[in-house]
């Protein structure tokens, strides 16, 4: 991978992992000059969507299947913060720079960095095989400065997919899981149990509840999504592209639920 010089092979590895060859986002991950290995299926009408949802509502798996299935492309900012970890001084950009040195203080990076992050990738949201962004926008500042992006790109959101599930049932799903504190790998207690109760099929380390799994925890966790991610709904639904799907049910059932309401937004 000519694009990651200088790296370790653990980082490497992590950074293979981020960019699969059957979905290839090194133009993503990497910005600048960086091309995808595998290139998008040009589309006549390209799916463009903006992800939001709670923590546990299942918005990841839900990412997958339309990426799988419509042909888009996760463009996950999270991914890029992660990824510009590994990259040497000279393999990142200015803005890459800048959002690290927040991070490295301990401060959430400015709305302002994290669109001039997204602008170096417009190209990415040019793409024909259309994208679904995920972790951006966060704030109303950051959806009208992607609305204007959007606009001088001549691109068009198809919708902005808003998962959402009870608070209750967001508790039962991440208080239930356990993570192993050798090998990270992460069960949950009725969904994905392991083989003996408590020791990790991997390694037989003894599993554990994160304290950010507690109830407690999550409730206040949900309290702050909700407070902060309310007026980005407001806006959205203001502008006629939000659909809010119930992510109730299994992977498939959210999916499907996930076409119907893009359909009947269709018809």
């Amino acid at each position: 991978m000519e694009f990651f010089t200088g790296l370790d092979l653990e980082k490497l590895e992590k950074l293979e992992k981020l960019m699969s060859e059957k979905h290839d986002r090194t133009a993503w991950i990497q910005g600048g000059p960086a091309q995808c290995k595998t290139p998008a299926v040009q589309r006549d009408s390209p799916q463009r969507f903006v992800l939001l949802g709670a923590p546990g509502v299942g918005k990841g798996t839900q990412a997958e299947l339309l990426c799988e299935r419509l042909g888009t492309c996760h463009l996950s900012t999270g991914d890029i913060f992660r990824a510009s970890r590994c990259l040497t001084p000279e393999e990142r950009s200015p803005a890459l720079d800048a959002a690290l040195d927040y991070m490295h203080r301990g401060d959430l990076v400015p709305d302002s960095t994290v669109l001039d992050i997204v602008r170096e990738r417009t190209r990415c949201l040019r793409c024909g095989g259309g994208f679904l962004l995920d972790g951006f926008p966060r704030t109303v500042a950051q959806a009208e400065a992607l609305s204007e992006l959007l606009e001088e790109q001549q691109i068009q959101l198809t919708a902005v997919l808003n998962y959402d599930l009870a608070l209750d049932k967001v508790v039962a799903r991440l208080s239930g899981r356990r993570t192993c504190p050798g090998c990270k790998a992460v069960f949950h207690v009725t969904a994905r149990p392991p083989k003996v109760p408590g020791v990790c099929d991997h390694c037989s380390g003894s599993l554990y509840q994160r304290d950010d799994d507690r109830p407690e925890a999550i409730r206040t966790r949900m309290e702050v999504y909700e407070k902060s991610t309310k007026p980005l709904i407001d806006y959205y639904q203001s502008r006629g592209v939000l659909v809010t799907i119930e992510a109730e049910g299994s992977p498939e059932q959210i999916y499907e639920r996930t076409l119907t309401a893009l359909n009947g937004r269709a018809a």
